[in-house]
């Protein structure tokens, strides 16, 4: 995994994080709700990565 795509990945996995247990806190559905799709978003992007680093090997 390229160091930039990971670190992409991780910042996205944790901004949606933060957004949903905003979202929750304040309950506020439509951040929870963003913020659960920027967290999948970083999820899918690190999948990607560990796929084409597994092609790679």
């Amino acid at each position: 995994m390229s160091a930039s795509e990971k670190i992409k990945a991780i910042a996205e996995q944790t901004i949606g994080k933060v957004k949903k247990e905003a979202g929750r806190a304040v309950g506020n559905e439509s951040a929870t709700a963003e913020g659960s799709a920027k967290e999948s978003k970083g999820d899918l992007r690190g999948a990607k990565e560990k796929v084409k680093d597994a092609f790679k090997n």
